[in-house]
């Protein structure tokens, strides 16, 4: 049988006309060909989102965005087309994120933790993170501000470094790299030295230790020596004050003697205390020793004569 030209052109028609309506449902998000779950969630914005959107659960494609609706509410209904082998939880999460730098969105599935399954038709709770431009805003704003003022720091140092302070500091370097290297060459000497005298270093360290060792060995032999010699200085420290104390009382018990001997009357010092006769007597002998004293300046010719010549002394 011969199929005419006009009949071809028809079938070709048809199948054009076909794939046109399933490529169109295909980009709207419908998928003529399978029977996928449908989920809602409800979302105050959704910038960036569309219909064929992708529904992602730890990257892993499970459905699409099949179709966006706004509600009385100013609300937003997205309608998500799920492949029924994977089972969403009822507690889990539509989560509206960012998935490039240029604002697109995607759907991310949180799965839940709940041993109950959604089904066919029910609202899943929701939730919209920042997208990148807007969570690195903040953070952009903020390092602009930092750089703004270390901007002011620096111009504020340099106008203070003066070419002076600049010479300075470069002497200052200069001279702190001079004293490393003096204290380089210095730990140089100080290493050959202990290498040449390491031997005469080990010696010491050697007799030190048979020094320590000795005392360790005779430690108790030390402690009782120490402990006649603390003994002994006590007794002697006793024996003195002992001394002492005696050659004390003695002075004591004879002055006691003497001063009964005086009130006593026994002595001439006792007499010259209590004899008021003394007293007088030898206040007397003072006044008269006085006048005696007063008439030899007034006349000494009554006392003393002499002759130049050998004349007759009267």
């Amino acid at each position: 049988m011969r199929i005419t030209n006009e009949t071809k052109v028809g079938v070709l028609a048809a199948v054009a006309i076909v794939i046109l309506i399933v490529g169109y449902s295909f980009l709207k998000g419908n998928d003529v060909f399978s029977k996928e779950n449908e989920f809602y969630a409800k979302y105050d914005r959704v910038d960036g989102l569309a219909v064929s959107k992708p529904v992602l659960v730890n990257g892993y494609q499970i459905g699409r965005v099949s179709h966006l609706t706004l509600l009385p509410n100013g609300q937003i209904l997205a309608q998500f087309k799920v492949n029924p082998e994977f089972a969403i939880p009822n507690n889990t999460i539509a989560r509206l994120e960012s998935t490039d730098l240029l604002g697109g969105k995607a759907i991310i599935f949180e799965l839940g933790s709940s041993n109950v399954y959604a089904v066919k038709g029910d609202t899943l709770n929701s939730n919209i993170q920042k997208n990148l431009i807007e969570q690195v805003e903040p953070v952009q704003k903020k390092a602009e501000q930092i750089i703004a003022r270390l901007d002011s720091v620096l111009t504020s140092v340099n106008s203070t470094l003066s070419p002076e302070f600049q010479r300075n500091f470069e002497k200052s370097f200069a001279s702190i790299a001079r004293t490393l290297e003096t204290l380089e060459g210095t730990s140089r000497k100080v290493d050959g030295l202990v290498g040449t005298e390491s031997s005469k270093i080990a010696g010491i360290l050697g007799n030190l230790e048979s020094i320590s060792a000795n005392f360790k060995n005779n430690n108790s032999k030390i402690t009782s020596i120490m402990n006649n010699i603390d003994k002994v200085s006590d007794e002697v420290a006793k024996a003195n004050f002992a001394q002492t104390i005696t050659e004390a009382n003695k002075a004591v018990a004879d002055l006691q003697v003497i001063i009964n001997k005086v009130n006593n009357g026994s002595g001439s010092l006792s007499q010259m205390i209590n004899d008021p006769a003394m007293y007088n007597n030898l206040n007397n002998a003072a006044g008269n020793l006085d006048k005696l004293m007063i008439d030899l300046k007034a006349n000494p010719k009554r006392y003393v004569s002499f002759s130049v010549f050998g004349g007759k002394k009267d």
